[in-house]
């Protein structure tokens, strides 16, 4: 096999990623096992059969049309999703078009559209957050969004009132809610659920908090960038409609690349300028530092680690969590920006959903289950969001991100662990 193959992605690899250029060589690296009288034939059908699935980011001031991307795309190519907040695409190319598309004057960057998964590995009372409960502040003004694996009706969610307003599917395209990871119920309650089914036991923060479910992974836990720059894009849409006013996002993707030039991590920025608090997990793959998944690799959004309370009230012995991913972000930004209780945490069990078929240790009744990972840390700190909106239904995200990293107890770690410190909700936050 000669080096021509590979020199395409070397003349453009500055308008590639690096994951689409590790992605195209390695697969160009299989020639090296077929024999050479064959390689040429191979080679062929490499280029024109293997489907590659990219984002095309198009130059800011090119107005999308069907026109251009005719021009641009094969006849071959029966899908385009058009992300606006973006001006990026989202399509299968194979080798062959891709070639060509890199060259095109009309395109920005291309990237490949990368696998992103959840960050799965007696949490509320140590927030404070029933500090907000006495004075009647239960976040019923502020509507979550949780893009995951979906939301199943629980009783802790529909019990005395649904409270789940609606439910978007950019996996299978269902109408009503579901959930068959379970994953994404479990965040859920984490922000909101209301402990009917536990006497008042297992609550979120804001346990009257209106819910939107955005399924975006599927039943084992894993999607694609474009899915979830969807969902984002589609809560943005409906922001109004739904009153939604925070987006929690537990899932993520390990990247090296800068925030500006990571789709995900732009659109969840986009939203952010929309009027949307986002708040994001940093990851589950500490302690080695410069582990951040995106989107909280942007500097702009709530990046959430998690912390290990011990299962006690007693916060003076919380440390971070080993597996809670540390910074700095790419850019060298300072992440996480907090972090919340995230080590066996107890919420809405999924009976019959894939983590509960494939982890019965982790169930505690028929209705809960106890899960650990900066996914449970971050649903907390979107709950504790909601309060404050509710209270302040006027504030940007700006300002509730101040009030939150402003009001965090320091655990005495640098910034690239704990950030600001452990959340903590305020008597002074809220009236009597």
């Amino acid at each position: 096999m000669s080096q021509a193959e590979f020199q395409w992605i070397r003349d453009h690899g500055k308008r590639m990623d690096s994951d689409l250029r590790e992605f195209l060589i390695q697969r160009l690296h299989t020639l090296r096992w077929i024999p050479c009288f064959l390689q040429r034939a191979v080679l062929v059908f490499i280029e024109r059969f293997t489907r590659v699935p990219v984002l095309v980011e198009l130059e800011p001031d090119l107005v999308f049309s069907s026109q251009v991307m005719e021009s641009i795309l094969s006849k071959d190519e029966k899908r385009v999703d058009y992300f606006s907040s973006i001006h990026t695409c989202r399509l299968d190319v194979s080798y062959y078009e891709l070639r060509s598309l890199v060259k095109r004057s009309e395109i920005k960057r291309i990237m490949l559209d990368r696998r992103v998964t959840t960050c799965l590995n007696t949490a509320t009372p140590v927030t404070g957050a029933p500090l907000a409960w006495k004075g009647k502040n239960r976040g019923s003004k502020a509507t979550i969004a949780v893009i995951d694996t979906g939301i199943h009706p629980h009783p802790d969610l529909t019990t005395p009132e649904n409270r789940i307003v609606a439910f978007k599917d950019f996996v299978k395209g269902k109408t009503d809610p579901y959930d068959d990871n379970g994953h994404g119920t479990h965040c859920t309650g984490d922000a909101a659920g209301n402990g009917a089914s536990s006497e008042g036991k297992y609550v979120g923060p804001a346990p009257e908090a209106p819910l939107v479910g955005v399924k975006v992974l599927d039943k084992w836990g894993s999607g694609r960038l474009s899915q979830v720059i969807a969902g984002i894009e589609w809560c943005v849409a409906n922001k109004e409609k739904y009153n939604i006013r925070v987006l929690s996002l537990s899932l993520g993707s390990r990247t090296s690349s800068s925030y500006k030039n990571d789709p995900m991590a732009q659109a969840a920025a986009e939203a952010w300028k929309k009027g949307l608090v986002v708040v994001a997990a940093a990851g589950n793959d500490g302690p080695e530092s410069g582990t951040i998944s995106t989107p909280g690799i942007h500097p702009s959004i709530i990046t959430v680690g998690a912390t290990d309370d011990k299962g006690t009230l007693d916060r003076s012995d919380d440390e971070v969590a080993s597996f809670s991913s540390r910074g700095p972000a790419p850019d060298q930004v300072t992440k996480p920006d907090l972090v919340a209780p995230g080590t066996g945490v107890t919420s809405l069990r999924v009976k019959r959903s894939f983590i509960d078929k494939q982890s019965p240790a982790t169930r505690v009744d028929q209705h809960y289950s106890t899960l650990s990972g900066t996914s449970m840390a971050t649903p907390i700190v979107a709950g504790i969001a909601a309060l404050l909106l509710t209270e302040n239904p006027d504030w940007t995200p700006d300002q509730v991100k101040e009030q939150l990293v402003r009001s965090a107890e320091s655990l005495d770690l640098p910034p690239d662990e704990q950030g600001a410190g452990q959340v903590q909700v305020l008597r002074e936050w809220f009236k009597e």
